[in-house]
C-alpha cells in the first residue's frame, strides 16, 4: 500500500516553487521550501509552511544543485516527498535515484525514463519501438567524417547535426550541403563536449518551416497515463521557445488526435 504524502519539499525556487505550494495547499498537504542566502526574501520562502536556507552566501545557483544536501535536509525535517519542479535537478536521474534510495517519494518520471529520454538517440529508439513515426536520422553517434558523409547521403540534405545529450539549441548545426558537413560535425562535437560533457552527435533530417507542438503528459506509479492537451511552441529565436500557445491554433483535428495517441504510446 502506498504511504500518504503529508509534506512535500520543492527543490526549486521562485514561481516554480509557488505553483507547487499552491497545488499542495489545495490538496491539504503541508509544504517545505528551500532558499539560498540570496533568495532569503524571495516570495516562495513565505508561501510554504516552513522554509530552510541551503548553501552558502555567494553561491545562489549551486545551493539548488546540491542534491545530497537537499535530501539530508528532507530526511532531517520529516519530509515525505520531493518535487523538483523544472530546471535545476529535475532532469537529473542520479538525484531521482538518490531520493528514492533514501526512502523518500520522488515526484517525477522514474530514473530509467529520465535516462532514456535524456539521451536523444535512446529516445528515438524508444519512440520507434512504440510505433511512433520519426524524422529520418542516424541510430548511433557519428564517429568520423566518412560515416557522416555516408549517413548524410542516405538521410538527405538539409540536415541537422545534433548533440545526443544536450538541449537548448546547443551542439546543433544546420547543414545545407556536403561541403558544410565536416565543419558542422567538428564544431557540434566541440560545443557538445563543452556544454554537456559528451561529444556524441548524430544526424537528423532538417524539416523546413515546421510547427513545434508539444503534448503534456501525466502518469502515476500504477501505469495510468493521460495527456493534458497540447501547446504550440513554434515562435522561437535561435531554436529557443519564446511564446507558447494552448491549444495549438489552426491544427487539423485528426492531426491533433494523432499527436495525443503517439504521445501516450
Amino acid at each position: 500500500m502506498d504511504r500518504p504524502i503529508r509534506n512535500i519539499l520543492a527543490a526549486n525556487r521562485g514561481e516554480i516553487a509557488v505553483r507547487i505550494f499552491r497545488a499542495c495547499t489545495e490538496l491539504g498537504i503541508s509544504t517545505t521550501a528551500i532558499y539560498s542566502w540570496e533568495d532569503r526574501l524571495a516570495i516562495h520562502r513565505y508561501k510554504a509552511d516552513r522554509a530552510y536556507q541551503v548553501g552558502t552566501p555567494g553561491a545562489p545557483v549551486e545551493a539548488y544543485l546540491n542534491g545530497d544536501g537537499i535530501i539530508e535536509l528532507a530526511l532531517e525535517k520529516g519530509v515525505d516527498a520531493i518535487h523538483p519542479g523544472y530546471g535545476f535537478l529535475s532532469e537529473n536521474a542520479e538525484f531521482a535515484e538518490k531520493v528514492i534510495d533514501a526512502g523518500l517519494i520522488w515526484i517525477g518520471p522514474p530514473p530509467a525514463v529520465m535516462r532514456a529520454l535524456g539521451d536523444k538517440l535512446r529516445a528515438r529508439k524508444v519512440a520507434t519501438q512504440a510505433g511512433v513515426p520519426m524524422v529520418p536520422g542516424t541510430t548511433k553517434p557519428i564517429e568520423d567524417l566518412e560515416e557522416a558523409r555516408e549517413s548524410a547521403a542516405e538521410i538527405g540534405y538539409p540536415l541537422l547535426v545534433k548533440a545526443a545529450h544536450g538541449g537548448g539549441g546547443r551542439g546543433m548545426r544546420l547543414v545545407e550541403s556536403e561541403s558544410e558537413l565536416k565543419e558542422a560535425v567538428r564544431s557540434a562535437k566541440s560545443e557538445s563536449m563543452a556544454a554537456f560533457g559528451s561529444p556524441a552527435v548524430f544526424l537528423e533530417r532538417y524539416i523546413v518551416n515546421p510547427r513545434h507542438i508539444e503534448v503534456q503528459l501525466l502518469g502515476d506509479s500504477h501505469g495510468n497515463r493521460v495527456h493534458l492537451f497540447e501547446r504550440d511552441c513554434s515562435v522561437q529565436r535561435r531554436r529557443q521557445k519564446i511564446v507558447e500557445l494552448a491549444p495549438a491554433p489552426n491544427l487539423d483535428e485528426e492531426v491533433r488526435q494523432k499527436l495525443y495517441d503517439y504521445s501516450l504510446r
